[in-house]
Order: C-alpha cells, then sequence, then structure tokens
C-alpha cells in the first residue's frame, strides 16, 4: 500500500508506513547514490530540532503573556509540541535512521537533509499522536516542524555539534595511544638500538627515545584536536537563510543558541556575524587540517613500526603482534596488515582535506551549496582516525616486543658508533676505525683492537648505554 504526497511540482507515490515523504523521495531520486549519510550528522539534526522546538514553546508562552494571542503569529498547540520534541528527540537517539534516504553526495545545499528529518519527525510525532504517517493538515513538515529554523542555519549547527563530540572522541583515543607510547618509551628509556637517517644505520639511539618521538607528537595531536572545539564553537543557528534572521523572532533567535548549549553540554556560541557563519566554511578547512597533521603522525608510526618489524632489517628491532594470515599461496606468511590500514587511513584523510580546502572556496555570495560533501567528508575522517587510534593501540602497539639484545649488539657493528670516539681521538683517527668495521664486518671493540686507537677500559666506557644516549659532551669528560 502507499500513500500520495503532493508538492509543488506535484506527486508521489510513498510506502503507507513511512516516515520520509515526498521531499526525500524526490532528493533519493535525483541523488542516486549509495554513500550513506553520517548517523551522527543525523543524530546532530535531532538535537538540533529538539532546542529549536523547546525554545519555540518557551517564545510562545512568554509572547502570550506579554502580548496576548494574535492571529498573525502561528502557535502550535502543545500536544503537538510535545509530539515534535518527543520525535526530534529520538532522532538525536539515533532512532528512525532507516527511514532517512538522503545520501551523503547531494545537491541543494543540504535542503534534503533539513527535509528528510522534517518529514521523520512529522510522521513520526503524527503516529505518535494516533494519526497516520502523511496526516500533514495535523502535523506539517515545513510549517511546524521546520518553525523558525532554515536549512542553512539547522544543517550546518548539527555538522558542528556532531564534529565536537567526534572530535572529544578522537582526542581520547589520541591520548589512550599516546600514554601507551609513554609507557614503551619508559620501559625501554635505556635500550639501545642503532638510529638510521636516509635509511642507512647513523648514530646509536635508543627504543625510549624513539617512542618518547612518537609519544610527543602524539601528544601535539591531542593539544590540536582538544583545542579544535574552540575554533569551531561558533554557530549560525536562529540565522535563518542568509544569516540575517529574517521572518525569525528575536527572541528566539537570542535564546536558541544557549537552549542547544544546555542541551548538548559543548560549548556552542552564537556568532557575532551570522552572515560570515552562513556564507563561509573555512571553519572546517581549519579543522581537518588539524586531523591531517594527526594523520600525518600516524602515518609515520605506522611506517616506523612496519619497517623496523619488517624482513628488510636484520635483525629485527620490533616484533608486531601476528593478526592475520599474510598469503593465499604462501605458507607461514603474516603481513603488516595493522599498519598498511593506518597508511590507507591516512592517505584517505588527504584525499578529503583536498576535497573540503577546494569545496569551500566553491562557496558562492552568500551560501556554500557543497556543505553536505564538506560534512561527510570532515565526519569520515574523523571516524577512520578514531579507527585508526584505536586499533593501532589494540593490534598492535599493545602486543609490541622490543628485541634488545640483538639491537644493542647491532649499535656495536654500526661504523657511525664511532662518532662518539670523535671527541677523543679525532674525526680521522675515528674514520679508520669505521672503514676497519665496515670492510671487516667487525665491531667497533675488535676495530680498535686491531688498531689501538684508545684505551680499552676507555672504550667500554664511552660504549655505554648511558654515555652513548646523555646530551654531548662536557671537556671534563675528555
Amino acid at each position: 500500500m502507499d500513500r500520495t504526497e503532493k508538492d509543488y511540482l506535484g506527486e508521489h507515490l510513498i510506502p503507507t508506513d513511512a516516515l520520509y515523504g515526498i521531499h526525500s523521495k524526490r532528493a533519493f531520486v535525483n541523488f542516486p547514490g549509495t554513500n550513506l549519510f553520517p548517523v551522527e550528522w543525523y543524530m546532530a539534526m535531532g538535537s538540533v530540532k529538539e532546542s529549536a522546538y523547546r525554545t519555540y514553546s518557551r517564545f510562545r508562552t512568554a509572547a502570550a503573556e506579554k502580548y496576548g494571542h494574535r492571529e498573525s503569529v502561528r502557535i502550535i498547540s502543545d500536544d503537538i509540541v510535545d509530539a515534535m520534541m518527543h520525535a526530534a528527540g529520538e532522532v538525536a537517539r539515533g532512532n528512525h535512521f532507516g527511514n532517512f534516504i538522503v545520501p551523503g553526495i547531494q545537491g541543494g545545499a543540504g535542503t534534503s537533509i533539513n527535509m528528510n528529518v522534517n518529514e521523520i519527525i512529522a510522521n513520526a510525532a503524527l503516529k505518535r499522536l494516533g494519526h497516520s504517517p502523511g496526516d500533514y493538515h495535523i502535523i506539517d513538515p515545513v510549517e511546524d516542524c521546520n518553525i523558525y529554523q532554515s536549512t542553512n542555519d539547522v544543517v550546518p549547527t548539527a555538522l558542528t555539534i556532531a564534529v565536537m563530540r567526534l572530535l572529544n572522541e578522537l582526542a581520547t583515543g589520541i591520548n589512550s595511544l599516546r600514554q601507551a607510547m609513554e609507557e614503551l618509551e619508559r620501559e625501554n628509556r635505556t635500550e639501545l638500538r642503532p638510529g638510521y637517517t636516509q635509511m642507512q644505520e647513523a648514530l646509536p639511539s635508543s627504543f625510549g627515545m624513539l617512542f618518547g618521538a612518537y609519544n610527543e607528537a602524539l601528544a601535539r595531536d591531542w593539544w590540536r584536536v582538544s583545542k579544535s572545539l574552540e575554533r569551531i564553537k561558533t554557530i549560525n543557528m536562529g540565522g535563518g537563510a542568509t544569516g540575517t534572521g529574517l521572518g525569525i523572532p528575536r527572541y528566539f533567535i537570542m535564546e536558541v543558541v544557549p537552549e542547544l548549549r544546555n542541551s548538548t553540554g559543548l560549548p556552542l556560541a552564537r556568532s557575532e556575524n551570522m552572515p560570515d557563519a552562513t556564507s563561509n566554511l573555512d571553519k572546517w578547512v581549519e579543522v581537518h587540517s588539524t586531523i591531517k597533521s594527526h594523520a600525518v603522525n600516524l602515518e609515520k608510526i605506522a611506517s616506523d613500526l612496519r619497517l623496523l618489524a619488517s624482513d628488510l632489517v636484520s635483525p629485527r628491532q620490533l616484533q608486531l603482534p601476528e593478526r592475520q594470515v599474510g598469503s593465499s599461496i604462501m605458507p607461514g606468511k603474516i603481513n603488516p596488515v595493522i599498519p598498511e590500514y593506518i597508511i590507507s587511513v591516512s592517505h584517505r584523510v588527504y584525499a578529503n582535506d583536498n576535497l573540503i580546502t577546494s569545496l569551500a572556496a566553491q562557496g558562492c555570495l552568500e551560501l556554500n551549496a557543497y556543505l553536505p560533501a564538506i560534512g561527510c567528508a570532515v565526519i569520515e575522517s574523523i571516524n577512520l582516525l578514531i579507527a585508526a587510534n584505536h586499533t593501532l593501540l589494540e593490534n598492535s602497539v599493545k602486543g609490541l616486543t622490543v628485541n634488545r639484545a640483538s639491537s644493542f649488539e647491532k649499535v656495536l657493528f654500526t661504523p657511525a658508533v664511532t662518532t662518539a670516539l670523535v671527541p677523543y681521538i679525532g674525526y680521522n683517527k675515528a674514520s679508520e676505525a669505521a672503514r676497519m668495521m665496515k670492510e671487516h664486518g667487525i665491531s667497533v671493540i675488535e676495530a680498535n683492537n686491531r688498531l689501538n686507537l684508545i684505551d680499552q677500559a676507555r672504550l667500554n666506557e664511552i660504549l655505554q648505554p648511558a654515555n652513548l644516549l646523555k646530551t654531548g659532551f662536557s671537556l671534563e669528560e675528555i
């Protein structure tokens, strides 16, 4: 069974029990993509609508007390407002998402998003009051569910709420990974390993320094992501179509953002320049560049771990947990699937960054029609990074083991270790030892035995991890 719905352009058949309506159906036909709209954004739309109805209810009460009943002011009855608030609360909890049929990539600056949610709220509220979906003479998706709202303030405000919630989750994930790196740093503070520059053996380093560098980078990421909430907190809710507030009661404009701030617990603030907040989307370029920085650090960490645990490094400095059988033809092959996943995620984020940058620049005069694509890309990137932090921590870092003994022995056979002798015997003599080590595959200790460049006891003291890892030297030491 179907019901017939009408709009300015004509009619459409809608399944009888569907909570979506003709506006959603037109978008579904016009934008035949399969890319799912983010549920986080959908839920945030419910939060915005619920606060809008609560603000409207207070406005209606305050207006009646001050001015009495006025025929020119639309009055929505208590039972309908309550039903709409209840339905919006359901959307805010993710209910009815199966009736949201508009894809993520679309035209229309988000009108289809707003109308799909309006229709879901209208029809869910109708059912709550004992009516049938489509009985819009009782609750209208536009006149009632969109009261004092516009696509151009509701949809971007909901995006801000969704992203702020996700950024809090991302910051928590980054900090958990950072803490794990800090623990590895502490456990391996003086465990020597050869350092590498340009994929060539370089000065001795330590596993503590390796993990400490990752810890520091992740700490910067955590700080930047945490501060991002402050950078995107201003919203244009109440600004209407172009940020001027035309057609919207001043009471609603002043009160709806505080209501949203209280109901969401997020530090939202009404923009001092709502036309700017409506037309310019550079805040999404900024926040995405922040999370792109985190993607860069994750890729660096994942690439390093993959290399140090690979068969290309002999002996391996690290052993990563074996997570999956690596080949359908080669028995016993185990691949570094977690680092590969992290690298793939990072490059998806880089691609999204390019999309967001170019589409944000496509804003035209009072509005940017590409907010849906921009918002979907931002949310996708954050969700991918949340997942990347989780799996890197749980499926790689927590089970990582350090090959301490073989790495320390490798240091003694690395010609670059002779750099530690330069303050005592000079560069040229140290070069003789390095050349002999390289040509004969011997350790720095054996090279010194053959060349007799420095007292053996003194050499053993210089090669102590504490001495190799300390910051510089003083003249008293030599």
